[in-house]
């Protein structure tokens, strides 16, 4: 299971935490030093992938030299995205031939099938909100 606690904090912004103790602040964009929710979303997208990439070429031999991604979606409608668009920027490894091949083997499978939260956009899922006010 997959938990974190969202809170308002002292200054009147928001943090998420997760149960290890990382903290990350949640804002507006007009707020310098957060991120925004929608940033947060792009920012799990692109983490997803490139966590699971990573291991994955390397234990096929090939450690990329740099390996980042940026995703940029547009809003379609004041509360609806577009089409997110992930596009990967990688050094490869000088001297390894197969190194661009298997980037683009892996990175194709993540994308398709083994990013969770990938997945989580592309299928239908179930979203309930329990708001206990007596």
């Amino acid at each position: 299971m997959a938990e974190v606690r969202v809170e308002r904090t002292a200054d009147g912004g928001f943090a998420g935490t997760n149960g290890r103790g990382a903290s990350v602040p949640i804002g507006s964009a007009d707020q310098d030093g957060v991120f925004t929710p929608v940033e947060l979303l792009l920012t799990a997208l692109a983490g997803c992938e490139l966590v699971t990439v990573e291991p994955l070429t390397a234990k096929r031999g090939h450690q990329m030299v740099r390996l980042a991604a940026d995703v940029k979606a547009d809003k379609i409608e004041t509360s609806r995205l577009g089409t997110i668009t992930i596009t990967y920027d990688v050094e490869l490894p000088e001297g390894d031939d197969e190194a661009a091949e298997v980037l683009r083997a892996v990175a194709k499978r993540v994308h398709e099938k083994y990013c969770t939260v990938g997945n989580a956009l592309k299928e239908p899922m179930t979203v309930e909100q329990i708001v206990p006010v007596e």
